[in-house]
């Protein structure tokens, strides 16, 4: 067993580095998981652009990645895991026994660790290296037929499974999704899976809005050029429901202003930090729910079900693939929303 990691690691914006870290002795309790493949999220591309995410500030050295998958090759101590176990590796780690736990919202855990993220000091390293280590209950076992790169999406697939159910029965109402990235891409086909009768995309850029139309969006609208096209949309036929994905202020204020009287408005994509201006007496006037929607909770193991049963297809969102020791060129070519959608690192 090699004593070190190659891990991308994050010194600050922009400076992303390929670092040998060392390993150690396993810990008691712990497993050890060989890297099998890692979706590059909107959150690791804000943390290269700017060393930070919304209000989450990378403070020192971080290795990113929570969007992995891997093999188990060591196991200290009892656990439900055998080396060679292929695995979805969950990056939350929940303390189990908080309110927010005991009311089965490990979510929003007030104890809670998640890899790749600098939302606690010292920084949870994340799985963007050839070797990381997890505890056993966050490794759901993965059937063989299933690849590295579909399971180490079920992490962004549970994302939007939480922030649909976070709009309660959406069966036969229309819906309006801002954002056409990986999120907003499979926040529409979690909607689809929940019975929303109609879903519109809009994005301001025409290649993500030529994809949404690809996997199968009722509507896709380019708001670039500003909202007369949807506004004549709602005036005709009201959006019951708006997720807003951008994490923009603009994207936010579209979705608070589209939404019928009486709507609900979910916000999933991470805002910048500090405060934003909001139309809040819209929010009054018209009696909108506003509802936050925080990564995931139990939807991990639904996220891993969905894709190994064939119900999801992750993999069609994936337009690149690049090994892991070319980390820094991936998430450049992640950013550049012309060329890629989902940007996925491999083990070679």
């Amino acid at each position: 067993m090699t004593s070190t990691a190659l891990a991308a690691t994050l010194f600050g914006p922009e400076d992303l580095r390929m670092v040998e870290h060392p390993l150690g002795k396993l810990a008691d309790g712990m497993v050890r998981v060989r890297f099998g493949a890692g979706g590059i999220c909107g959150s690791d591309m804000h943390y290269f652009r700017h060393a930070r995410t919304g209000d989450f500030v990378v403070k020192s050295p971080l290795v990113l990645g929570h969007e992995i998958s891997g093999e188990v090759v060591e196991i200290g101590g009892a656990a439900n895991l055998k080396v060679g176990d292929r695995v979805a590796v969950n990056p939350s780690r929940w303390c189990g026994h908080c309110v927010a736990c005991r009311e089965g919202r490990p979510n929003l855990c007030e104890n809670i660790y998640f890899m790749g993220s600098a939302s606690k000091t010292p920084h949870m390293q994340g799985g963007f290296a050839n070797y990381f280590d997890a505890i056993p209950a966050q490794c759901v076992k993965i059937p063989d037929h299933v690849s590295y790169q579909a399971a180490a999406l079920a992490e962004p697939l549970a994302v939007c499974l939480h922030a649909v159910a976070r709009a309660g029965n959406i069966e036969g109402k229309r819906g309006i999704i801002f954002g056409a990235g990986p999120i907003g891409l499979l926040t529409m086909l979690a909607a689809h899976r929940a019975g929303m009768a109609d879903v519109t995309v809009a994005d301001i850029a025409p290649a993500p809005l030529a994809f949404a139309s690809r996997l199968g969006a009722s509507h896709v609208e380019n708001v670039a050029g500003g909202e007369e096209g949807l506004k004549a949309q709602a005036a005709s036929r009201p959006y019951d429901v708006a997720f807003e994905v951008s994490g923009t202020a603009a994207g936010l204020a579209s979705a608070i202003g589209i939404v019928r009287r009486g709507g609900i408005v979910v916000q999933i994509g991470n805002l910048p930090g500090g405060q934003i201006p909001t139309p809040s007496n819209a929010v009054m006037a018209k009696e909108i729910d506003l509802r936050g929607s925080f990564r995931f909770g139990f939807e991990f193991m639904n996220a891993v079900e969905l894709i190994a049963d064939g119900s999801v297809d992750v993999l069609s969102l994936v337009t690149a693939e690049r090994p892991l020791s070319a980390a820094p060129d991936a998430l450049r070519l992640a950013l550049d929303r012309s060329q890629s959608v989902k940007v996925v690192l491999t083990a070679n």
